[in-house]
């Protein structure tokens, strides 16, 4: 039975673009086999179920070949088996029909939508209805 290295076969698996970027999921936590966080360097053999969470969701993949050479897309089936359950492909649904949820509402840059229900509510216009005049000229005048 072989084995590989846990950053070099989510490369291989094409699952994360760089070797770089698979290692770095692995430093943050994001990468799990039985729920025990992995390093880069922890080897992973057939059969385990390796877990890597790309928020909002959590994909588990059966090693069904531990390579470390990176394979064509067409071969992924004979290197991998995506044991995901369908809750977790529901929640990434969810996620994408309620649109932008990564921010707090209030907090960071305003999105144009709501510079343009701001700019709205402060024309001119709009406070007419409540007889606030914005002539400044008369304030000079009177004077």
């Amino acid at each position: 039975m072989s084995e590989a290295r846990v950053d070099k076969w989510l490369w291989a698996a094409r699952l994360f673009k760089t070797r770089t970027l698979a290692a770095a999921a692995c430093k943050k936590g994001q990468v799990t086999l039985r729920g025990a966080q992995l390093k880069p360097s922890r080897t992973v053999k057939e059969g385990d179920v390796v877990e890597v969470r790309k928020p909002p969701v959590t994909y588990s993949f059966r090693v069904k070949q531990a390579i470390e050479k990176r394979v064509g897309a067409k071969l992924l089936p004979d290197v991998l088996e995506n044991v995901t359950p369908p809750e977790q492909y529901e929640l990434l649904e969810m996620n994408r029909i309620s649109g932008f949820v990564d921010r707090a509402r209030g907090t960071g840059r305003p999105t144009k939508k709501d510079r343009r229900s701001l700019e709205e509510f402060t024309s001119p216009e709009f406070l007419d209805d409540f007889g606030f005049s914005f002539d400044t000229d008369e304030e000079e005048d009177d004077e």
